[in-house]
């Protein structure tokens, strides 16, 4: 992986012998070992946390938009967060690999709880906007940080089921956040709903931050280079990338033209943060990053437009959206449990072909919510078939990416995946916006706007499904 650097953390580095004693620490045993179980529950309660903020703001968010105004800025509140994580997971990666586990997490929590603060406090959108992007920059350290300690800190056996019990942490928030996040922003303010997750935050700093610091570091890539050296190409992208979103949204020429430069900037950027040959999607782990990318741009942005769907279009309550996402992100954990089992003898490929497949049909179904005659529960069981695909699919290209990173370099490897990740999402929800913010410029029937958001969608997971043939060796387990 020569084109991704790596930096140093400030601080002493760890000496061999301590790591490799930290290794040993660590070696055997299940994910709820004497020596894993704080680590385990403190990841559990983060990625709760995490989850959710994520299910309560996309269930008040058409109602966030029709009080603050500004719908068409409605796709901005989902990009500018994952415009944000695309640079926080650049400084995140480069820290891990040379430093400790420690400082990317608690600053990365810090930003997080400033940007809930600011969203909770927001007049207008483009300050809610600018709330999110906060977040994004300190949400980027989370899942970076929690990819690398399950690498570090569990062997290659117990890493399936580590990801699988990260995916039953979304169980919980999936019965109750969506629900309470329409109850609040139904009956009290939309406001509380950010406000409510900030002592949540200090329980996860609490509980996580003591284990993290008996993760061993790996040894560090002597032909790292700077900071620097990635900052600029990650603030690059994601400037790029949101005035590739603005120049769509303004459905003109010149917008058109400022948009292909964007691009152009962007993929010359980008090309400096992931490992060669990802963006033609080369074999083995090029392609496996890619496709994270590419499932992401259509299961998220297909998610991002779900709630506005329900609510907007069909005039049905958040209570709605809401169980929609929820029965998602059960599904998601009953597939993540599933591919834990079955990994090791379908193999990934296998497993990656399904879980596409699954997310393809599930968006097609939820789809036909746009027509009035079809039934609520339709677009539910639609949406409940997706979460199955990503459940299957997604845990099984972190764990390919974990096995095919050079040792050392799991932090590079892994940020080079949440770029991928993180760009997926803000442009798959970002263009579907600028669909709905043009379609609202040219006085279209918001039912074809949306349909043509959900119709891209589908397009970029069987895309997805050319490249998955790309990713590993058909023989192959994750």
């Amino acid at each position: 992986m020569a084109t991704v650097d790596e930096v140093a953390a400030s601080g002493p580095p760890v000496r061999p012998a301590a790591a490799a004693a930290g290794s040993r620490a660590m070696a055997g045993g299940s994910v709820w070992s004497p020596a894993r179980r704080a680590l385990t529950v403190g990841m559990v309660l983060t990625v709760t946390l995490v989850a959710f903020e994520a299910l309560a703001v996309s269930t008040i968010m058409p109602v966030v938009a029709r009080q603050l105004g500004d719908v068409a800025l409605y796709g901005w509140a989902f990009s500018a967060f994952f415009l944000g994580t695309l640079v926080g997971i650049v400084v995140a990666g480069q820290q891990i690999d040379r430093g400790g586990l420690v400082r990317p997490f608690a600053v990365g929590l810090a930003l997080f709880g400033v940007g809930l603060t600011i969203a909770g406090l927001a007049p207008s959108m483009p300050v809610l906007i600018g709330a999110r992007l906060v977040q994004g920059l300190g949400g980027g350290a989370i899942p970076t940080v929690t990819y690398v300690a399950i690498g570090r800190a569990y062997p290659d056996e117990a890493r399936p089921r580590m990801f699988a019990i990260l995916s039953t942490a979304w169980v919980v928030p999936a019965l109750a956040g969506p629900a309470a996040a329409a109850f609040v922003a139904q009956f009290l303010d939309w406001r509380y709903v950010f406000f409510g997750l900030l002592p949540f935050l200090v329980l996860a700093a609490a509980l996580t931050v003591p284990a993290l610091r008996r993760v061993a570091v790996s040894p560090a890539d002597p032909d790292a280079v700077s900071a620097r050296g990635r900052l600029a190409p990650a603030i690059v992208t994601a400037l790029a990338a949101g005035v590739l979103l603005a120049g769509l949204t303004t459905v003109t020429w010149w917008g058109l033209l400022v948009a292909l430069i964007a691009l152009g900037v962007g993929l010359a950027a980008l090309v400096r943060l992931v490992p060669r040959g990802t963006l033609r999607a080369g074999r083995g782990l090029p392609a496996t990053i890619a496709l994270r990318g590419i499932m992401t741009f259509g299961f998220f942005g297909a998610e991002a437009f779900l709630p506005l769907a329900i609510v907007l279009i069909r005039g049905q309550t958040p209570f709605f959206a809401g169980l929609a996402l929820t029965s998602a992100t059960i599904t998601w954990t009953i597939g993540s449990w599933i591919q834990s089992h079955v990994v090791h003898r379908w193999g990934a490929r296998a497993l990656m072909a399904l879980g596409l497949a699954c997310v393809a049909a599930g968006i097609a179904i939820t789809s036909a919510v746009l027509l009035d005659t079809t039934p609520i529960w339709v677009a539910i069981a639609g949406w409940s078939v997706a979460g199955l695909g990503m459940g299957l699919c997604y845990p099984v290209v972190t764990l390919t990416v974990l096995r095919e990173a050079e040792p050392g370099q799991e932090g590079a490897a892994t940020a080079s995946l949440q770029l991928l990740d993180v760009l997926g999402n803000a442009l798959g929800s970002g263009i579907g916006g600028a669909l709905v913010a043009a379609g609202l410029a040219l006085a279209w029937d918001p039912h074809a706007a949306l349909a043509i958001a959900f119709a891209g969608a589908v397009t970029a997971v069987l895309v997805g499904l050319l490249v998955s043939r790309r990713t590993v060796a058909p023989t192959m387990a994750a």
